[in-house]
Order: structure tokens, then C-alpha cells, then sequence
């Protein structure tokens, strides 16, 4: 039967590119868009695919608890999650800490507490580690704290902790018993509006570009597969996207690699 996927953050860039990939593959989508406004714009993006688009307007300013994120749950009813929205830097710190760190964690707790979902998506960013990498350089991990501490300060601290909730919380389902749950954060660098191309996938440098549909194209080739788990960050490179896809599955590729574990695993709040 074929998965049916709450996308939240439907009118963002990148998730507009990936609607149609996945309706593609006769998959079902139900776009969570904050503005009816956009609703004719996402239903465009179903035109001539095989699997089946629905609309869902909620904003997720006001998803203020587990049992906000839950009622979208249970109204959808999803298999899959996919987590591509962000305030996007409009309404200052607060909307920040609202959108991409507090709905972000309850999307996240609520997912992952409900068996019926299997899969859950985070797309995050390169940055978004407190540890150096130990496959990154010096300079590329100095210009990263830079800038997580500059002008994306405000958005590191949210997008770092909705990250490690998320591995927290499939570190939390793997304990109970559930071997098979997918916990997928993708990391992607600079984002561009250049035409798809080759990638670089797993550990990358420390920096560079992707293009918007590159993200797209890699983020439904790990949802596709059923032992894609982690984190992946992603960058334009060399590689086609389905050969790094499944490399990164094969080698068992996680650029958590040199975080602190426990303490994420520790976390209760």
C-alpha cells in the first residue's frame, strides 16, 4: 500500500519541488500549508501525477503542545512525516524559537510516540552540530561557529535542539523495541535555485551549495528506502544522487559521528 506523507512547511521552496517527486511515486501527500491563499498553488503541483495531493491549512505558529501536533496526526493520519518548514527569519527570535525549535519538538514527540508512524524527516542544515566533525578542516568548522554564533545564531540554537530531539527520541523508540523506525535528518548546505545535479552525501567538506532540487531529489530517495537512518549532510558534488543514496545506506553513514551521544540521549526536556 502506498505511504501516505504529512509535509509540513508545503509552500516552502524546497517542498515544493519535492511535492510532485513523491506524488510521483504514487505516493500520497497531504501538504500543510499555513495560508489558504496557496492552496491553488500546491494542487498545481499534483497535476498529472499518479499519487494523490491534499491540502491541509494549519499555521504552526499555534502548535503550542504534543497534543496540538497530535491532532494533525490523528486528522491526517500519516505513515511518514516530512518536517520542511521554517520561520525563514520573519517575525525575529520569537517566531524562530516558535516555529523551528517548539513546533518542530512536538511534531517530533507526537510522530514518534504514534506506532502507526514508521518514518520522520527532519531538513535541517549543515551547520547544525555543537561538535567539530572530525572530517571537517579547521577553517571550515571556525567559519561554521562563526556564523551559528553571528547572524544565524537565533536559528542554530532552535534547528541544534529540534535536531538532537529528534535523535533523542528515536534513540527513546529503538529502546522500547522498535528496530525498524526511521529518524532521517538532512543537512543541507547553501541553498540554490540551480537545476539538480551531482551531490556529495554522508560526511562532505565543511561548506559549499546545493541546489534546492538536489535536496528534493535526495530527500525522497532516503525516504524511499527502509534502512536510511541519521544524519546525511548534503552538498553539490559528484556523485548521482541514487548512487550516493545508496552508499550512505550501505556504509552506514551518520555525520551525528562526534556529537555528544549521551547527553542527547539523556535529554528529557
Amino acid at each position: 500500500m502506498a505511504p501516505h506523507i504529512l509535509l509540513l512547511g508545503g509552500h516552502g521552496k524546497v517542498a515544493q519541488l519535492l511535492t510532485p517527486i513523491l506524488l510521483q511515486r504514487s505516493w500520497t501527500v497531504t501538504s500543510l500549508i499555513r495560508n489558504a491563499d496557496q492552496s491553488d498553488a500546491i494542487l498545481k503541483l499534483g497535476k498529472s501525477k499518479p499519487g494523490e495531493l491534499n491540502v491541509l491549512v494549519r499555521s504552526l505558529e499555534d502548535v503550542k503542545s504534543d497534543a496540538d501536533a497530535k491532532s494533525v496526526l490523528e486528522e491526517v493520519k500519516p505513515d511518514w512525516v516530512i518536517w520542511s518548514a521554517g520561520a525563514g527569519g520573519k517575525g525575529g527570535a520569537s517566531r524562530t524559537f516558535a516555529i523551528d525549535r517548539d513546533a518542530a519538538r512536538h511534531f517530533i514527540s507526537s510522530s514518534l510516540s504514534t506506532p502507526s508512524i514508521k518514518k520522520f524527516m527532519m531538513v535541517s542544515y549543515l551547520g547544525s552540530r555543537r561538535n567539530k566533525p572530525s572530517w571537517w578542516s579547521d577553517a571550515e568548522w571556525s567559519a561554521s561557529q562563526q556564523t551559528n554564533q553571528g547572524g544565524l545564531k537565533n536559528y542554530f540554537e532552535a534547528k541544534v535542539d529540534a535536531d538532537e530531539h529528534l535523535a533523542a527520541m528515536a534513540h527513546k523508540r529503538e529502546q522500547s523495541g522498535d528496530k525498524t523506525f526511521q529518524a532521517i535528518c538532512l543537512r543541507p548546505g547553501g541553498l540554490t535555485d540551480e537545476p539538480a545535479g551531482k551531490v556529495q552525501l554522508g560526511k562532505t567538506v565543511g561548506g559549499g551549495e546545493v541546489s534546492r532540487t538536489s535536496v528534493a531529489e535526495v530527500a525522497a530517495a532516503l525516504m524511499e528506502r527502509d534502512d536510511t537512518r541519521g544524519w546525511y549532510d548534503l552538498l553539490d558534488g559528484d556523485e548521482d544522487v541514487a548512487t550516493a543514496v545508496e552508499r550512505v545506506a550501505r556504509e552506514r553513514v551518520d555525520c551525528i559521528e562526534g556529537e555528544d551521544l549521551d547527553a542527547i540521549y539523556d535529554r528529557t526536556t
